[in-house]
């Protein structure tokens, strides 16, 4: 296993992903090759039965749950000070780091980038609460992030911490009780779409002309993007709505992305994301652990309720009708350029916001996976879309048909 001379441990990784619909989460790339089967969220996933076994209940069908998974608490916050280079303020990063450093764990399975390029992720086994802070930052690509586990495992680590995205972490869970672990503390983070990351320099490469020198990129809760530079350019931001979406190729974020069930996490004990933070983060505590690993910070974690405002209705089904014309094969609708700068100047202040702009999201994604599903994977409707998306989905009439539902 390679390591750097004061660095965490980046394990040779050998297997492949699988064919068809795979994020190479890791499991296919580990020992048993029938694992996928039992562990992929794209096959065949049971919330309710991994809910009850991690946070000892399913989540309520009704309410906020019924977007965002069993919620034990929920808060805006930041981390005080904020750590130097992390995407937000550092609360994921830190969390890992105060676990290593209280004992609490042996080990912290994670993302960092790769020495060649900081866009790539690789994973990571890190065992000194410093080395932490290479995991800073926001990566875009494919990683067996789970692959790690057989490694972290022989290396004699018994409690380990699995910093990890919502497909991962199902499969995690999935899994959990024959990884031969004693105790598995899990830190998720909500999905915003993936893509490789060969496509994401080509992204960049359309939002700047020298997207080498681009050294942070974050989708703010403000409809705004920020880039940031190491080249000594001010930073600056672009409106969403000024992003060059439709000029992106039609692959390219991979179908797995545009079917998505779960994009807050809720088989992680904490979900640190920025969804309904309106500039801060956004925590959703899920069970006792993840409380308990949250005071672990103490005083420097600031809390304060999240908010909510604006109306999401309009959005999403203007979201709806572009995602029919998506999956149909037709060209998305652009909005007449001299409209944009009014359309960005509302944006902000009368769209949904807070925990208002989260359920926007989250009902988005619901509509986007019925309707791609159906285009491309109709045969897998009835096994792969649980209950809780079907329900999110159906406020904007798309409801099972004949045979799309267990």
């Amino acid at each position: 296993m390679p390591r750097d001379m004061t660095g965490p441990t980046r394990p040779e990784i050998g297997g492949a992903a699988r064919p068809g619909l795979c994020t190479d989460c890791g499991v296919s790339r580990m020992g048993d090759g029938r694992a996928c089967g039992r562990a992929c969220q794209f096959i065949q996933p049971d919330y309710p039965r991994l809910e009850a076994a991690v946070h000892g209940r399913a989540a309520d069908e009704a309410g906020d749950e019924a977007f965002f998974g069993v919620t034990r608490a929920m808060y805006r916050a930041r981390l005080s000070p904020a750590a130097p280079g992390a995407q937000w303020t550092g609360i994921t990063t830190a969390l890992g780091a105060a676990l290593l450093a209280q004992g609490a764990v042996d080990a912290v399975i994670c993302m960092g980038p790769d020495p060649a390029d900081r866009w790539r992720p690789v994973p990571m086994i890190v065992t000194e609460p410093a080395d932490m802070a290479r995991a800073r930052g926001m990566r875009m690509g494919y990683a067996p992030l789970l692959a790690a586990l057989e490694p972290a495992r022989a290396a004699g680590h018994r409690r380990i911490a699995v910093i990890g995205i919502p497909c991962q972490v199902y499969a995690l869970r999935a899994l959990e009780a024959e990884m031969g672990f004693d105790e598995i503390t899990v830190i998720g983070t909500p999905c915003s779409d993936n893509t490789t990351t060969e496509n994401f320099h080509a992204f960049l490469a359309r939002l700047d002309p020298s997207p080498e020198t681009i050294s942070y990129l974050e989708f703010r809760a403000d409809y705004r993007v920020e880039l940031r530079f190491d080249d000594g350019r001010k930073p600056r931001t672009i409106p969403f709505l000024n992003l060059p979406l439709s000029d992106l190729p039609p692959d390219f974020f991979p179908m797995t992305c545009r079917t998505c069930v779960d994009y807050t996490n809720r088989l992680a004990d904490v979900t640190v994301g920025y969804m309904a933070g309106e500039g801060a983060q956004w925590l959703i505590v899920r069970n006792a652990r993840g409380a308990a690993l949250l005071d672990r910070l103490g005083e420097r974690l600031v809390r304060s309720a999240p908010g909510s405002r604006g109306k999401r209705q309009g959005a999403v089904q203007g979201f709806k009708t572009n995602t029919e014309r998506a999956a149909g094969g037709l060209p998305l609708r652009r909005m007449p350029r001299a409209l944009r700068p009014i359309v960005s100047f509302l944006q902000p202040r009368i769209g949904p916001r807070g925990l208002e702009f989260a359920r926007a999201r989250l009902e988005m994604k619901a509509i986007e996976t019925v309707l791609h599903l159906r285009r491309a994977h109709p045969a897998k409707i009835k096994n792969m879309v649980p209950a809780h998306v079907w329900r999110l989905a159906a406020r904007y009439g798309l409801v099972p048909g004949p045979g799309e539902r267990r």
